[in-house]
């Protein structure tokens, strides 16, 4: 999973009085006043496309802000961040290596770069980037998930569920990594505990469609139709990617006892 770098360009927030964790020291007696107005306006619009989920533009204006910012490591982040939203894996590893080169000590670049590197099955090159981020913080929960998931993507499924309990304990209130942890249980065997908790996440979280699939596949595997069909109206009505096995199984990347499942569900509907 992708934590998109939030924190802005010092310049751009002239009101803020606190320097942000990645921004670089940017000299602002450097920019005339139309410059300052430019880089707002094109930070303002590549956050609202990317929440419009407009990629190719958000990419667009990230470039122009590299073009003016060249050794903020903010600008290079984000991008890769928008490439990587476009499956352009090679070319998002390249930016969010950049933003390592102009900000070491910042994790956010290394944790991105693991995810770019995960989709690109390189997993041991997604563990190493999630390492360093566990060394620049080793309270970073969302690192344990996705060192989680590359361990996974290894066959690691006992590696991977230490990951993801750890991770659960430092973010609780995140649903992925419970939602991770129950997928691994339910690969290795362990299908009661598995479906306790995703009903336990289902109930917490009813609008979490990567649970409920999960759920239905497994309840009908159990037997207990009724209950997996109610659970896959849910699921439709949330998100029709589930109904893609090539999505479930290559992009969100499911164990393969969990795929079968549904693929089983799926071919009897």
């Amino acid at each position: 999973m992708i934590r998109w770098i939030i924190i802005l360009i010092c310049v751009l927030l002239v009101w803020c009085s606190t320097e942000p964790v990645m921004a670089q020291e940017v000299q602002t007696q450097n920019f005339s006043k139309a410059q300052i107005k430019q880089l707002n306006k094109l930070r303002r619009e590549a956050f609202t496309a990317t929440q419009k989920g407009n990629f190719p533009q958000a990419e667009d204006y990230w470039t122009q802000l590299i073009e003016l910012l060249p050794e903020n490591p903010v600008g290079w982040s984000n991008r890769g961040n928008s490439r990587v939203s476009q499956n352009k894996l090679e070319a998002a590893i390249a930016d969010f290596t950049q933003a390592v080169e102009l900000a070491p000590e910042a994790a956010d670049p290394y944790l991105n770069r693991g995810t770019a590197y995960e989709g690109q099955q390189r997993w041991e090159k997604a563990i190493a980037d999630y390492q360093r981020v566990l060394e620049l913080n080793p309270k970073d929960g969302m690192a344990y998930n996705n060192l989680g998931n590359a361990l996974a993507g290894m066959g690691k499924w006992e590696e991977a569920i230490a990951n993801y309990q750890t991770s659960v304990k430092l973010t609780p209130t995140l649903a992925f990594p419970r939602a991770n942890y129950a997928l691994a249980l339910y690969q290795i065997g362990k299908q009661q505990e598995a479906i306790r908790t995703m009903r336990n996440l289902v109930r917490k979280y009813p609008q979490f469609p990567d649970v409920r699939a999960a759920l239905t596949a497994a309840l009908w595997e159990e037997g207990k139709l009724g209950e997996a069909e109610s659970n896959w109206v849910a699921v439709v009505g949330l998100d029709k990617r589930y109904q893609d096995l090539d999505w479930v199984s290559n992009v969100r990347r499911w164990p393969p006892l969990m795929v079968h499942a549904l693929e089983k569900f799926l071919k009897l509907n």
